[in-house]
């Protein structure tokens, strides 16, 4: 038996490819990242399996995508308080969500691309490719400019969101930024060479974009204008987990969110493609998993810790985005059955 499973690790077929990576050493927590219990507190909104992103309607309502496919919409005041309705069905997963001006819906749709939707919940158009022929493999998570285009984190060009933990074990930065323009109806790859490509916001002025690149440990600032255009630079490096959406206050809050801890066994692997390789042929399901932690961090206009919110004993946990609404931040999951409202801290 111990033969035929040695076997079957070393020479069984499998499409990773992994490349060596010399990660960042391993952030402790500790001073600006010492462990507290903020997010214990909490008030939970009951959704369905999978509330990944979510962004304030024109209605006053707040939106998110589910797993199955829909796109709920939630009365957050008023006589209907915590009344969840179904408002569209995308026929994919939906993640990231943001309204254009006009009140109709922009979506990142992990296997359907960039999706556009009327007021009404009436499908208008998707792109499932840009302008050179490739394919958007996962469509992760979108921002509007001022001019009506759309900028979109294509995660991986490889893996889908189901086998999204093999782009970890490959972590050779196929994530990519892209730019739609409606008007002129051209999808353009700006930017690639991610270590997976997911949140993103504008900066003020619209100079620049911040990116988070999960595998990477990092938040990477991409300059779209000016005389730097076309460059990039690390905005925030070595940061205590694995980095989600990107959410960006009016007080300059740059909001993180940490769906886990960094995993010591992977940080272990990366410098060794060949026993990343080994790992790739064992089931997803049998792979080990890193313990729940609840984590939201907040970063300044220089990158540097702001504010520090977990809860290590991971009763919220998954954190996948993190939406400032009202005096509250709004804590999405790719993986739990609700939305999470905790008070928002402010800068003193």
């Amino acid at each position: 038996m111990f033969v035929t499973i040695a076997a079957f690790l070393t020479f069984a077929p499998t499409r990773v490819e992994p490349v060596a990576w010399p990660s960042p050493p391993a952030t402790p927590l500790e001073g600006p990242w010492a462990p507290n219990e903020a997010l214990r507190t909490h008030a939970a909104i009951a959704t369905g399996v999978g509330p990944e992103d979510s962004a304030i309607g024109p209605d006053g309502r707040l939106y998110t995508g589910l797993e199955d496919g829909r796109v709920l919409a939630i009365d957050l005041e008023g006589a209907d308080a915590g009344r969840v309705q179904t408002w569209h069905t995308t026929g994919g997963r939906p993640l990231g969500l943001a309204f254009a001006p006009d009140g109709s819906l922009w979506i990142a749709d992990a296997r359907r691309g960039l999706l556009h939707v009327d007021r009404q919940g009436t499908s208008i158009a998707a792109v499932t490719t840009a302008d050179d022929g490739s394919a958007i493999a996962l469509a992760d998570e979108l921002v509007l400019a001022q001019d009506g285009s759309v900028w979109l984190t294509d995660a991986s060009s490889r893996w889908d969101v189901a086998d999204s933990v093999r782009d970890a074990l490959e972590n050779r930065a196929t994530g990519r930024v892209l730019h739609h323009d409606p008007a002129a109806g051209t999808t353009t790859v700006v930017f690639d060479g991610l270590r997976f490509a997911n949140g993103i916001v504008l900066e003020a002025g619209e100079q620049s974009l911040l990116v988070s690149e999960t595998f990477a440990y990092r938040v990477a600032r991409l300059w779209i204008a000016g005389p730097r255009k076309g460059t990039r630079e690390v905005f925030a490096d070595a940061l205590p987990g694995f980095v989600d959406n990107l959410d960006l206050d009016a007080d300059g809050t740059l909001w993180v969110a940490i769906p886990s801890r960094r995993s010591a066994l992977l940080d272990a692997l990366l410098p060794h493609p060949w026993a990343r390789r080994v790992l790739s042929r064992v089931p997803l399901a049998l792979q080990p998993e890193p313990a729940p932690y609840g984590f939201v961090i907040g970063l300044d206009t220089a990158g540097q810790p702001r504010f520090n919110l977990q809860d290590p004993t991971g009763g919220v946990h998954a954190i996948t985005s993190a939406t400032p609404v009202g005096d509250d931040l709004v804590l999405g999951s790719l993986h739990a059955d609700a939305l999470v409202r905790v008070r928002r801290p402010r800068p003193q």
